[in-house]
């Protein structure tokens, strides 16, 4: 079975709709797209309990950011600096994604 695909990738800047941090942007760190999840630098940070290792030997309760799905954050457009759907524009033969805002394609 092949990988759903998702309309934001690692290094786009998104727009969260909903949930506790919704209305804040943040980068994505890190797509997931087998559970259909993207991890954002600075949104749904949880505690977590780690005990101690040799890297960190004290231990402790340490903050890191818990993955969120795909569909509550929206890509934001690179020129007009709007959260936008997707569009899909072909030029040279290869696909590109596009504001549907302002047509800016974002990937370059």
């Amino acid at each position: 079975m092949t990988q759903p695909k998702l309309h934001v990738r690692k290094g786009d800047t998104v727009y969260i709709l909903t949930g506790k941090d919704a209305g804040k942007r943040g980068k994505v760190i890190q797509a997931i797209p087998s559970k259909g999840k993207v991890i954002v630098e600075g949104i749904n940070v949880v505690k977590r309990h780690s005990r101690p290792t040799k890297a960190m030997p004290q231990g402790g309760i340490v903050e890191k950011e818990a993955p969120i799905d795909s569909s509550n954050v929206m890509l934001v457009c690179g020129k007009c600096n709007k959260p936008t759907r997707v569009a899909k524009k072909i030029v040279d033969d290869r696909r590109y994604r596009a504001c549907k805002k302002c047509g800016e394609i974002i990937d370059k």
